[in-house]
């Protein structure tokens, strides 16, 4: 069975929603952070910190890498892995991307991103990083999820789109 992708900026609710189509969908939840996280024993804000950004990015790309080579799995990708061609290539081949499209100014009002290395500039920074990101997510995205009523109802969306594309493709 193909792979379902969730892509979107950080603090969108990759992670949250990923736990709940794994429940769903009888499927092993992989959130590329804290798979990186464990394999290197630090969290991403210490590597960040400690090896720099490049690093981390190089991280991200061996992990997109090897999920890709597995099936069944939901991948929470971290919010800057769809802007390396080569981690998000393989892994679109290997599955259905879904954008969980929230908007940049819930996230950043709503949502606790005291530890993200990327969010730590400031209102502005982040909400242009999320303005330069659409391109990229809608450019990888089979499908664009904007039912953040709540966790349930989002993976609902996200069940049902993926479930459409996945039956398309079996057609």
């Amino acid at each position: 069975m193909k792979n379902i992708v969730l892509i979107g900026m950080m603090g969108c609710g990759k992670t949250t929603v990923g736990k709940l189509l794994a429940s769903r969908l009888k499927r092993t939840l992989v959130d590329t952070d804290a798979f990186i996280e464990r394999r290197e024993g630090m969290t991403v804000p210490e590597i960040f910190e400690s090896q720099g950004e490049g690093y981390f990015r190089s991280l991200e790309l061996g992990v997109a890498q090897a999920l890709s080579l597995r099936s069944d799995l939901i991948i929470a990708c971290g919010g800057g892995l769809p802007l390396q061609e080569g981690a998000m290539a393989p892994l679109k081949e290997s599955g259905v991307v879904l954008w969980l499209d929230r908007e940049a100014e819930d996230i950043f009002d709503r949502e606790d991103l005291w530890d993200r290395p990327l969010a730590q500039e400031g209102r502005e920074s982040f909400l242009k990083k999320a303005a330069q990101r659409r391109e990229v997510y809608a450019r990888w995205a089979d499908a664009t999820i904007h039912d953040f009523t709540s966790p349930i109802s989002t993976a609902a969306r996200a069940k049902e789109a993926a479930e459409a594309i996945l039956s398309w493709d079996n057609s």
